[in-house]
């Protein structure tokens, strides 16, 4: 079976710890992609588990990472993103027809590290005495999917751009944050995730001005405008400037993104 038409069937498992073991499965065996398949949309994706609950940003509790119970909650709010990041690599994967195949072939290497995220993290939640689906989530990362599903330079700008180049800003100081609690493993494997991450924004950054170009669109200038159409979040400051220019932007973004924030 070809690449998309398997990625989309991992997209559709529920649990967590078996959609990331088939996503790295999936990269590793890594089958050619046809651009041209024709694949309709099942009902109900992403396949989830019935744990976490999701709830609204602003019901989740804040707790201190001082404690391991705080500790554990925030290395699963870590790995609910991963999870999501996995569904987000799957779906650019099938969804988006016609494009070339290094589209593919990159969006399945995000996948398959994105799983690879999730499982290190799940393994350490585990010697906290906790598990994925433990504590409540929110769905704000598929809630931007969703809006941007029928517009690909939408997505690409948005969510590995976006979304995931947030978590570049944010990683320095959650390791700061569990290194002062004493979690030295936690902090190795927020080591790997900002390393692979600033590779898959790079990867986002290159395929959002690919189809500028093709479409004839000023990059620089479109973005903007995509943020208030699809509703992106606003940024929070600092930037991680260094991540950010190794993932590929320019000068000329940071400046805007800058006087965004």
């Amino acid at each position: 079976m070809e690449l998309r038409q398997r990625a989309l069937q991992v997209l559709c498992i529920a649990g967590a710890a078996d959609k990331a073991a088939a996503t790295r499965a999936l990269a590793a065996d890594s089958p050619p992609a046809d651009p041209a398949a024709p694949l309709a949309e099942p009902p109900g994706l992403p396949g989830r588990a019935e744990r976490p609950r999701l709830v609204a940003p602003a019901d989740l509790p804040r707790r201190s990472p001082r404690s391991v119970m705080g500790r554990a909650a925030l290395l699963h709010a870590i790995a609910h993103i991963e999870r999501n990041a996995i569904d987000l690599a799957l779906d650019a994967v099938w969804r988006y027809a016609g494009m070339p195949r290094d589209y593919y072939r990159d969006w399945l290497k995000v996948a398959g590290e994105e799983a690879l995220h999730y499982t290190l993290l799940a393994e350490h939640l585990a010697t906290l005495g906790c598990a994925y689906g433990d504590f409540d989530a929110h769905d704000g990362l598929w809630a931007m999917a969703e809006r941007t599903k029928g517009d690909i330079v939408a997505r690409m700008a948005l969510v590995p751009r976006t979304l995931e180049a947030r978590g570049l800003d944010a990683t320095p100081a959650i390791q700061n944050k569990l290194a002062d609690a004493g979690d030295r493993r936690a902090v190795e494997i927020l080591d790997t995730i900002l390393r692979d991450e600033i590779g898959h924004v790079a990867i986002g950054n290159h395929w959002y001005r690919w189809l500028c170009e093709r479409d004839g669109l000023d990059a620089l200038a479109h973005y903007p405008q995509l943020a208030r159409r699809y509703q992106a979040p606003r940024l929070k400051p600092p930037l991680n400037l260094a991540a950010r220019r190794a993932a590929g932007f320019s000068e000329a973004e940071l400046a805007w993104l800058d006087s965004a924030g």
